[in-house]
């Protein structure tokens, strides 16, 4: 048997007592009138609104930003073989589209001191790495070797890259590894040809590719060359001619 409270008896008594009223008594009263039971007695409370769901913490993605181009106009002189670099510009050590290997260390990134350029190599080698993984969204990013010195003149490890209008850039990996390839087994030949492909199409003087390769291209500007089995050696016009 359930006890009400008084206050309840006296409401149900009026509902009883007014034979007139069709509406019922929830319909009628507002919706913060509610019953509850605590042992075993009805007592009458007011609503309690429902509480809002806590909030779900929201994922902030995470952008990475890369270093700004430090932009110069610079001067190429002499040859790529014996010249200098006056006033070059550096590209920096990894961005969207590319890292930058040391092939004395045999590790990523390079130093900046061997990555200074005319701004004309720099530009074309942001445009074509941009156009280049556009095409193959699932292309890693290109890896890039050594350009000049700061100033130019003798690089280790190479006879020219001397006036900043030299690129080593190594052949795209079948495992996508950020690395210069050490076999040709790891070489992903389809995209290597598409990467080269830019390049020609991007005004490259000069392309020294091993004939290992088996990178093809216009005979005036793809050239073979021995040591160079594992990335293609791009040279760039003087700017103006």
């Amino acid at each position: 048997m359930i006890a009400l409270s008084p206050a309840v008896t006296f409401l149900l008594a009026g509902l009883r007592a007014d034979a007139g009223r069709r509406a019922s008594f929830a319909v009628e009263d507002p919706p913060s009138l509610t019953f509850r039971f605590e042992d075993g007695i009805v007592a009458l409370t007011e609503g309690q609104p429902t509480p809002a769901p806590a909030p779900v913490p929201r994922k902030v993605a995470h952008v990475r930003v890369f270093p700004k181009i430090d932009w110069h106009h610079a001067r190429s002189l002499g040859l790529p073989y014996g010249g200098r670099l006056v006033d070059g510009t550096q590209l920096p050590l990894e961005g969207p589209d590319w890292v930058t290997w040391n092939p004395i260390t045999d590790s990523v990134p390079n130093l900046a001191k061997r990555l200074y350029g005319n701004e004309h190599t720099i530009r074309t080698i942001l445009s074509v790495t941009r156009a280049y993984r556009a095409s193959h969204r699932h292309a890693a990013r290109v890896v890039i070797g050594d350009i000049s010195r700061d100033t130019g003149g003798p690089m280790d490890d190479h006879l020219s890259h001397q006036n900043g209008l030299d690129v080593d850039v190594y052949l795209p990996r079948l495992d996508r590894h950020l690395s210069a390839p050490t076999a040709p087994g790891q070489i992903d030949h389809r995209l290597a040809q598409a990467l080269l492909d830019r390049f020609v199409d991007a005004g490259a003087q000069m392309i020294f590719v091993s004939p290992s390769t088996g990178l093809r291209g216009p005979a005036d500007v793809v050239m073979p060359w021995p040591g160079h089995d594992y990335h293609m050696h791009v040279r760039f016009p003087p700017p103006g001619g």
